[in-house]
C-alpha cells in the first residue's frame, strides 16, 4: 500500500509539473479570450451565456474557462480553475474591451458619432426589406440546396455555419441562418475587419491626405532600417518585420489580442527581419499598427473615432457594425469588427462595384484594383488586406474572386465576373472542417451564364 501511495504521489507531482510547464502559461490567454468573447457576444448580440459557451467558446482549452456575467456592471469575468481571472467591460457604442488591473473604468471616454443611413430603399442599398426578385437564369431549387448544404443537420457540429447571404446583380437571392441567429444577429468578422481598415486608408488616399508609397510616418523608426518601410508594404503584409501568428500556441498575435494595452505598438516595436517587399508574412499586428498610423493622422481622438464610420461604415449603411478598441483607444482593426451578415454583404457590394455605392464614388476604382492585385511574394493569395483567388486556392471558383476572411471561417467573397457577393459566417475554420471550394462552387453553378 505504501509503495502504491508513493507511486500515486509521484504521478500527481508529475501531472502537476506537466500542467505547470504546458498549461499554466496559457491560462491568462485562455481566460482573456473567454472573458472578451462572453462580454462581446452577450452585450453586442444579446447572446445568453450558455449559447456563447456552447458555440463560441467550445474551443480546445478555451472551454476550460469558467465564466460569469454582471448585467448591472456590464462586464464579464473568466478564470481557469480559479486562476488568472480576467475581466472584459462593455461600453455602449464601443463594444467590449479586455482590461487589466490598471485600467481606470471610471475614466470618461469618447464615443464615435454615428449617422444612420435613412433613404427608404430596400436592402442592400437601404435598410428596408429587400424586394422579391426573380432571375430567369437562377436555378432557385439548386441554389436553396447549395445554401442548405452549408449548414449542419439539427444537432450537428461538422460545418457549424451560422449565416449565408448571397447577392446577385444587387439583389438578395438567398439567405439562411442557423438556430439562434437571424438577419439582426451581429457576428464577429475576426480578420475580415482588416479589410475595413484598408478601406479607411483608401478614403484618405482618395482625399489626397496620405501617400501610401511614402515611408510610414512612424517617428520611432527614423533612426534604424525600418525607416524605409512604406504604408504600401504594411498594407501588403510585406514589411519584413518580425511577427509570429499561430493561434494554437502562445505567440505574438495571441499576446497582442489578450494581453497588450496598446495593440498598435506591439508590431511597431518589432525589429526588421527582411528587407521590405521581399518576404510576405501574415500579421494581425501589422493591421493594428496601420490602425495606430490612422489614429496619428488626426488631431483629436474624436476625429479618429468618427472617421472610420463616416468614411465607409455608415456611408454604406452598415449601421449594425461596431469596431472595438483596445485599452489605449485604438481600434482593433485586425480582428474586432461586428456586424450583421447583411451588413457584411454591403461591404462586399462596395468592392464589387469598384468603390461606388449607389452612385457615390466612396473609393477610387484604382484603390479597389490595388486591393485585388497580388502582393509580391504572396503567390497570388493576398492583396492589400484582402485575400485573393488569383493563385487558384479555390480551383472551382473564378480566379478574379477576392475576399475578406476571418478566423473560424468568416468570408465575404466578391466575384466581379459573376456580379456576385457571397457571405458565410461560422465557427469552424474553413480549410479544416468547411469546404469553401465546394460551397462556393455549388452556389455559382446555380446561376446559369
Amino acid at each position: 500500500m505504501k509503495k502504491f501511495l508513493k507511486v500515486l504521489l509521484l504521478l500527481v507531482v508529475l501531472a502537476f509539473l506537466y500542467f505547470g510547464f504546458t498549461t499554466y502559461p496559457k491560462l491568462d490567454l485562455i481566460s482573456g479570450f473567454s472573458a472578451k468573447s462572453v462580454a462581446s457576444g452577450h452585450f453586442i448580440d444579446n447572446r445568453p451565456l450558455d449559447l456563447i459557451e456552447k458555440t463560441d467558446n467550445d474551443i480546445d482549452m478555451i472551454d476550460l474557462a469558467k465564466n460569469s456575467i454582471d448585467e448591472a456592471g456590464k462586464f464579464a469575468t473568466s478564470n481557469v480553475y480559479g486562476l488568472k481571472e480576467r475581466k472584459a467591460i462593455y461600453r455602449e457604442g464601443l463594444g467590449a474591451v479586455l482590461i487589466n488591473d490598471d485600467f481606470d473604468v471610471s475614466k470618461p471616454y469618447l464615443l464615435p458619432k454615428r449617422t444612420k443611413l435613412e433613404n427608404n430603399l430596400p436592402f442592400p442599398y437601404g435598410n428596408n426589406e429587400p424586394k422579391d426578385t426573380s432571375f430567369s437564369n437562377v436555378d432557385y431549387s439548386k441554389l436553396k440546396k447549395a445554401v442548405e448544404n452549408a449548414f449542419d443537420n439539427s444537432g450537428g457540429k461538422a460545418k457549424r455555419t451560422r449565416a449565408v447571404v448571397v447577392l446577385y446583380k444587387d439583389k438578395l437571392i438567398a439567405e439562411k441562418y442557423d438556430t439562434g441567429f437571424n438577419k439582426n444577429s451581429k457576428i464577429l468578422g475576426w480578420s475580415m475587419t482588416k479589410s475595413i481598415t484598408s478601406s479607411a486608408f483608401g478614403v484618405l488616399a482618395k482625399q489626397g491626405k496620405i501617400d501610401i508609397y511614402k515611408p510610414a510616418p512612424i517617428k520611432e523608426w527614423q533612426n534604424d532600417d525600418r525607416k524605409i518601410i512604406t504604408i504600401n508594404d504594411l498594407l501588403h503584409m510585406n514589411s519584413g518585420l518580425e511577427w509570429e501568428e499561430n493561434y494554437s500556441t502562445i505567440c505574438d498575435a495571441t499576446k497582442m489580442l489578450f494581453q497588450a494595452e496598446d495593440m498598435g505598438k506591439v508590431q511597431l516595436d518589432k525589429p526588421a527581419q527582411f528587407k521590405p517587399n521581399t518576404h510576405w508574412n501574415y500579421s494581425s499586428g501589422t493591421t493594428n499598427l496601420l490602425s495606430l498610423i490612422l489614429r496619428r493622422q488626426f488631431k483629436t481622438q474624436q476625429e479618429y473615432l468618427d472617421f472610420w464610420y463616416s468614411a465607409v461604415i455608415d456611408k454604406i449603411g452598415m449601421n449594425s457594425m461596431i469596431v472595438e478598441q483596445d485599452m489605449s483607444g485604438t481600434f482593433v482593426g485586425s480582428s474586432y469588427g461586428w456586424a450583421t451578415p447583411r451588413d457584411w454583404s454591403k461591404f462586399g457590394l462596395l468592392y464589387l462595384h469598384k468603390g461606388n455605392w449607389n452612385g457615390e464614388q466612396i473609393l477610387d476604382e484604382s484603390w479597389v484594383k490595388y486591393t485585388a492585385t497580388p502582393t509580391n511574394t504572396s503567390e497570388g493569395k493576398y492583396g492589400a488586406q484582402f485575400w485573393l483567388n488569383a493563385g487558384g486556392k479555390f480551383p472551382d471558383v473564378p480566379r478574379d474572386m477576392f475576399y475578406c476572411s476571418g478566423y473560424q471561417g468568416q468570408m465575404v467573397a466578391i466575384i466581379p465576373s459573376l456580379d456576385m457577393v457571397i457571405v458565410r459566417m461560422g465557427v469552424r475554420e474553413g480549410d479544416k472542417s468547411f469546404d469553401f471550394n465546394g460551397f462556393l462552387k455549388e452556389i455559382i453553378e446555380s446561376v446559369k451564364k
